[in-house]
């Protein structure tokens, strides 16, 4: 007779990881910094991103989720992608808020190092190095 083994439960296959994509210590140069929880089973990310700038800027923060596709060969074992929406708020005299589109594309290592890019408003970033900070 067969045993039924115990499913898994989401959280022992999900995982936390940050990092940050674009060129970090350009003067000027908008990053983005990411916080996601990946569920590789699923094939899905899920977290925050938030897009600084060292100019006079207020910093975005986007809610964002995507897919995370293995490739299988080379250095770059994983394509992420992800899609998120956020408010800007029109300056005075004006006044209301629109929804925004934020988009991003990683492709990395294991480890979450590699390339990528990401465009938010008018924005685009391309072809910038994704750097993890998991420790």
């Amino acid at each position: 007779m067969a045993t039924l083994k115990e499913p898994k439960s989401l959280l022992d296959t999900a995982y936390l990881t940050k990092g940050t994509i674009g060129n970090v210590g350009m003067p000027g140069a908008p990053i983005a910094h990411f916080s996601l929880v990946v569920s590789p089973e699923q094939g899905t990310v899920s977290g925050i991103v938030e897009i600084t700038q060292a100019i006079d800027r207020p910093t975005i923060k986007v809610n964002v989720a995507g897919r995370l596709r293995h490739t299988g060969y080379g250095n770059i074992t994983q394509i992420v992608s992800l899609d998120g929406e956020y408010v800007v708020t029109v300056p005075p005299p004006a006044i209301g808020s629109y929804l925004e589109k934020f988009n991003a594309y990683l492709d990395v290592d294991n480890s979450w190092n590699g390339t990528g890019g990401f465009s938010f408003g008018f924005q685009k970033v391309e072809n910038v190095p994704v750097t993890s900070a998991n420790k």
